[in-house]
């Protein structure tokens, strides 16, 4: 099949959607189909490790407007910022050092930063750029990249009129992508909706949710077919809007089987002597780790890595006053993710907020083939009970006690040589691997094609 994509985020942006439709691309070509990208001609940043492409996708980059030309003041990562297409290149990991060790200059700017209410390596002039954007977004739905849909769609219609595409692939989140989506359902092309996470989201302005439900509504509809992450999603979906169940297909994100760590790259170190855990992810003011840090500093043979581009200050301050215990490393490119969570002893895993969500982190862990932690609320949520039925980590309250008693029993299963049989069966997590997932998700939108054309569905 001929597949064109409508992507805001994608390679060099390293964000989870663009990873997601990097690996769904690249699997999608593998298997013989054609895929053309149109994505905005945005700078990335840390791009390093990113999964390759296959040299016949085309990828079309387009001007993401006026105002985002100006105020895209490219995001300086503190040590390093790499830039490279090749999936076999990362930077040694030394370069990515934590705001622990940060001089006295730079303790000063990372001062000034959160005083200005901004961070994650932005120098002053991306700190006024993304002051910018937040206002700009304020007078404008669903935000300040919604001024690269005419340019979009132009390059839509360019494309189309020399050689019409099977389908239009639209990657959401961002919002911006779905009105070109739209503009190609208008035009008479199939159209499919990698929804993702519904647009109208708990953190949608209340000032913008009616547009966000109108919007969801109108793709939901006109859509051969929409994916999602989670039955949960499914299940929004229909009770805002009464979609088949035929039209609705849960795509998860997932893991790259094709992965191997090369002898030439420089891992991060990790001491055999101690119980290494790592995590590698972000921070929000729901997703905390305080309980977790007491419980590491308290326990003798402990040692937490965390990487991750936006360090909260309870974390900076527990790295500083013990680094033999929490090690902080900035920024990591994807690649250098992967191969230190393949060197670990157990993987950590903070709980989203809401409970019927699964993290996209946890599948990426899962290829990793390590022990999970993973940390919730007080109840049981849907990320802990998929641990618990492949039997492939710990599922407990994010709670300094209990945390204290798990780090013990893994150190007695180190100890041993048993942590091996904490990890899941390569068997019972290989429907997440990317290639099945691309399969899964191209054999559902030929089914729901064929049945449309026979009209047999609306």
């Amino acid at each position: 099949m001929h597949f064109l994509l409508i992507a805001y985020d994608f390679p060099p942006v390293p964000s989870p959607q663009a990873l997601r439709w990097a690996y769904l691309v690249r699997e999608l070509a593998l298997a013989g189909h054609r895929v053309e990208v149109i994505a905005p001609d945005v700078p990335g940043y840390g791009a390093g490790g990113l999964p390759k492409l296959p040299r016949d996708v085309v990828v079309h980059r387009v001007d993401p407007g006026r105002l985002s030309r100006m105020l895209q003041g490219r995001r300086r990562i503190r040590k390093a910022e790499i830039r490279t297409d090749s999936e076999e290149v990362i930077a040694p990991l030394s370069l990515f050092s934590a705001e622990a060790k940060l001089n006295w200059k730079g303790r000063l700017r990372q001062r000034f930063e959160r005083a200005l209410g901004c961070g994650g390596g932005l120098n002053w002039k991306g700190i006024l750029a993304e002051k910018v954007k937040v206002r700009i977004s304020d007078r404008m739905f669903p935000d300040y990249r919604a001024e690269w849909v005419p340019h979009a769609v132009s390059k839509l219609d360019e494309l189309v009129a020399n050689d019409r595409p099977d389908v239009i692939v639209v990657s959401h989140e961002p919002a911006c992508t779905l009105p070109v989506g739209l503009a190609a359902a208008k035009r008479g092309l199939p159209l499919a909706v990698d929804l993702g996470d519904p647009v109208l989201a708990p953190y949608t302005p209340e000032k913008w949710r009616k547009q966000a439900f109108d919007l969801e509504r109108e793709v939901c509809q006109v859509a051969t077919m929409v994916s999602v992450t989670t039955e949960a999603a499914v299940k929004t979906l229909q009770q805002r809007h009464g979609i088949a169940d035929h039209k609705l297909k849960v795509v998860r994100q997932g893991f790259d089987p094709r992965f191997v760590v090369l002898p030439a790259e420089d891992l991060l170190s990790f001491d055999s002597d101690k119980l290494e855990l790592l995590y590698t992810g972000s921070f929000y003011s729901f997703r905390r780790a305080e309980d977790l840090f007491h419980a590491v500093c308290s326990t003798a043979g402990v040692r937490l890595t965390v990487a991750t581009l936006n360090a909260p200050d309870y974390l900076v301050e527990a790295a500083t006053s013990s680094p033999d215990k929490i090690r902080l490393m900035g920024f990591m490119p994807h690649r250098a993710a992967l191969a230190a969570q393949r060197a670990c002893d157990v993987l950590v895993n903070l709980a989203n907020a809401d409970p019927v969500q699964v993290p996209g982190k946890i599948f990426e862990y899962l290829g990793a083939a390590k022990p999970i932690l993973h940390l919730r609320g007080a109840q049981s949520d849907a990320t802990g009970q998929m641990l618990s039925g492949i039997q492939g980590g710990w599922d407990i309250a994010s709670e300094r006690v209990a945390i204290e008693q798990v780090l013990s029993e893994l150190l007695q299963l180190k100890a041993t040589g048993e942590l091996g049989r904490c990890i899941a069966r390569r068997d019972q997590v290989q429907a997440y691997a990317w290639p099945e997932l691309a399969g899964e998700w191209v054999e559902g939108l030929q089914n729901l094609m064929r049945e449309k054309a026979s009209g047999r569905t609306a």
